[in-house]
C-alpha cells in the first residue's frame, strides 16, 4: 500500500508538472548530468533570483532610478523608466546585463550595480521511491546527495537508475542520474548543485 501510494503521489505530481516543465521521470525527454551543455554546467553555481529576495538596484549617476524591491509572487519587478521586468529565474548578472541594455534607449553608457540584499531560503521537493518525500529547506547550491539524504534515502523499489532532478528555470529540463554516480560522486553527481524549485524525483 505504502509503494501504491508513492507512485499515485508521484503520477499525480507529473501531471501537475506537465505544463510548465520538462516533464516527468516516467516519460518525456532528459538528459543526463555527464551530458549537460556547458553553459548548463557553468550557470549551475550561480544563485537565480526567486520569488520573495529582495534586489538592490543601482544606476550610476542616476540615484532617482535606484531601487530596492522585493520579487512579486508573479516573479516580476519594477524599475523607474522601465517598468515592470521579469526577475525570478535569473541570474543577477544577467539580469543586471538585462538592465543596462534596456536603458541604453535613454541613457548613454549605463552602469548597473544588482545586489540581492535578501535572498529567500531555497526549497526542494523529494518524492518518487524515497524514505521520506516531502519539501525541505536548504541552504543555497545545497547538493543532490545531501537532499536525497533528507529524503531517507531510496527505498527497495527504486531503480538505481532513475534518479531526476526536474528543472524549471532557467529553462525546463529533466536531468538523470544512477544511484551509483551519486554514492560514488562519480563526475561530481553528489555534489551536483541544487537550485530553488528544483523538484527531485527517485523512481
Amino acid at each position: 500500500m505504502v509503494r501504491l501510494a508513492r507512485r499515485a503521489s508521484f503520477l499525480f505530481a507529473c501531471l501537475a508538472l506537465a505544463g510548465s516543465q520538462a516533464g516527468c521521470a516516467g516519460s518525456g525527454t532528459y538528459v543526463w548530468f555527464t551530458q549537460l551543455p556547458a553553459e548548463v554546467t557553468a550557470q549551475n553555481n550561480e544563485y537565480l533570483i526567486t520569488t520573495g529576495d529582495v534586489l538592490n538596484v543601482r544606476v550610476l549617476g542616476h540615484e532617482d532610478m535606484n531601487v530596492r524591491e522585493k520579487v512579486r509572487p508573479d516573479g516580476r519587478i519594477a524599475i523607474p523608466i522601465l517598468g515592470e521586468l521579469d526577475a525570478r529565474g535569473k541570474r543577477p548578472s544577467a539580469l543586471r546585463a538585462e538592465l543596462e541594455a534596456r536603458l541604453k534607449d535613454y541613457i548613454v553608457l549605463p552602469s548597473v550595480l544588482l545586489n540581492v540584499d535578501e535572498p529567500q531560503p531555497m526549497t526542494i521537493i523529494v518524492m518518487g521511491e524515497v524514505t521520506r518525500p516531502g519539501a525541505y529547506p536548504l541552504d543555497a547550491n545545497a547538493s543532490l546527495a545531501h537532499a536525497l539524504a533528507l529524503g531517507g534515502g531510496l527505498t527497495d523499489f527504486a531503480s538505481r537508475d532513475s534518479i531526476f532532478v526536474v528543472r524549471q528555470f532557467p529553462s525546463p529540463m529533466r536531468i538523470r542520474f544512477t544511484y551509483i554516480a551519486v554514492s560514488r560522486n562519480i563526475g561530481h553527481a553528489a555534489a551536483f548543485p541544487l537550485h530553488t524549485g528544483d523538484l527531485i524525483v527517485a523512481e
